[in-house]
């Protein structure tokens, strides 16, 4: 999980990157026509033709912000603005570690508890939906959410996998031929 984080935020970046150097090529080559373009854009958020045009006559002397305003327009983030690739692969994979482990930790605590499945399997479920809520809690203190909504979001999200998961684990059994 960590690593497929990495490999795709990696990519973005090169994206943005080549993006760049696209978006740096039509503002040099196609100056008139990019000018053009961001008038346009900001006639269609609601300025006035000559707040427009001051805008983006502005810009047009300043070669590294016209591109930087054509990127935004495109929804393309400057290389420079993502996270470093490694470092939201080893938060991904620090997560799924602490709370992907939930479900096998209460099995683990429960052998010498208890020898019946079902009462592991509850456990495991129990376990799996504090590891949720505690996740969603997080998420709601640092985006600002509403607790509950977020909680609540987290554990129909997490409650819909495991059961995905379960039913393909069950049709997987089957399909392979193996008993109880």
């Amino acid at each position: 999980m960590g690593f497929g984080d990495y490999v795709s935020t990696n990519t973005e970046r090169d994206v943005a990157v080549k993006e760049r150097q696209v978006t740096e090529w039509e503002v040099t080559n196609r100056r008139r026509c990019q000018e053009q373009a961001l008038l346009d854009r900001y006639r269609d958020l609601g300025m006035n033709i000559d707040d427009a045009t001051t805008v983006v006559n502005i810009f047009a002397k300043y070669e590294d912000i016209m591109v930087d305003e054509k990127m935004v327009q495109n929804g393309i983030l400057s290389p420079d603005d993502g996270e470093k690739p490694w470092k939201k692969g080893l938060i991904t994979f620090g997560a799924f570690l602490v709370f992907g482990s939930a479900p096998i930790l209460a099995f683990i605590i429960l052998i010498p508890f208890t020898r019946n499945d079902t009462h592991k399997f509850i456990g495991a479920c129990i376990l799996s939906a504090l590891a949720l809520a505690a996740l969603g809690a997080a998420k709601a203190k640092i985006a600002g959410q509403n607790y509950a909504l977020s909680v609540s979001g987290t554990l129909f999200n997490g409650a819909l996998a495991g059961f995905a998961a379960y039913v393909i684990g069950w049709v997987l059994r089957d399909v392979a031929g193996l008993e109880d």
